[in-house]
């Protein structure tokens, strides 16, 4: 297989290119062969050389605040060039409003300034199918359930059920965690009332160190081993880097609140005979 040629570009006025010089040595340490086409470069020059240099991808730069006007021209002249096949990564200082014109204008994805290379670098390589694309592709199917602390359920499960109607689907007791857990329907998700059943309990420490509430987020997932290695590989601080048995005979993974903005995540790949 030939090597990934990447063309790394700082359009328009931007004259910082410390960014880019380090995306490329990354790109080069992952093995791709990158094109650099230094400060100032307009959108016609810039996919004018990801032509003549027969490119697989374009990763573009901006710390200007021009990317909404430049980014989607880059765009623009690929597709006077009869060149859309190449697509288009985004990086730099782009606020998170901005995102979301960006990719509805053709960008294939932006990368903000908190993104390790790693990462642009696997990405670069599942885009162009040199690796399974099927994880970083894929996002969570839905929100499984939320995890919510409590001294102890029975006290707890009248509001729910008799205050919020919420439908009691099954109490069960996963010792492995050493909890007692009730499983509330609401609409596609549950809601999970979770009972620590001794003090080594990770829920006991938390009901003391923060008292009763939302413990966790779980998100559904397919192939959450592929993904906990995906997470794994890219920096992502995990708190499991493999799966364990959950309630109701699932496979679960923690994500470290650290990296999810002092969230705890719980990724949930639920056994298909127990939805």
């Amino acid at each position: 297989m030939a090597n990934t040629r990447v063309l790394i570009a700082k359009p328009g006025l931007d004259g910082h290119d410390r960014g880019a010089l380090v995306i490329s040595q990354a790109l080069r340490d992952h093995g791709m062969e990158v094109i650099y086409t230094g400060l100032r470069q307009s959108p016609a020059q810039i996919a004018q050389a990801a032509i003549q240099e027969d490119v697989d991808v374009i990763g573009v730069s901006s710390l200007s605040g021009a990317h909404n006007s430049l980014f989607p021209k880059i765009i623009e002249e690929l597709d006077k060039h009869d060149a859309s096949d190449i697509p288009v990564i985004g990086g730099g200082v782009i606020p998170s409003e901005d995102i979301p014109y960006l990719l509805e204008k053709g960008i294939k994805k932006v990368f903000t300034s908190g993104a390790s290379t790693d990462a642009l670098a696997n990405y670069i390589k599942e885009l162009l199918g040199h690796q399974d694309e099927s994880v970083v592709n894929t996002a969570p199917k839905k929100i499984a359930h939320i995890g919510i602390a409590v001294k102890n359920i029975e006290e707890s499960l009248s509001f729910y059920t008799d205050i919020l109607n919420l439908e009691l689907k099954a109490v069960e007791k996963v010792e492995s965690e050493s909890v007692k857990v009730a499983f509330l329907k609401i609409g596609e998700s549950m809601l999970e009332l979770l009972e620590p059943l001794n003090e080594k309990s990770t829920i006991h420490r938390f009901i003391q160190n923060k008292g009763e509430g939302v413990h966790h987020i779980a998100l559904e997932v397919d192939n959450l081993e592929e993904r906990l290695n995906y997470y794994k590989k890219n920096g992502v601080r995990l708190i499991d880097t493999s799966p364990r048995v959950g309630a109701n005979n699932s496979q679960v993974g923690f994500i470290h609140p650290k990296a999810a903005n002092s969230v705890l995540i719980e990724l949930y790949e639920h056994d298909e005979e127990n939805v």
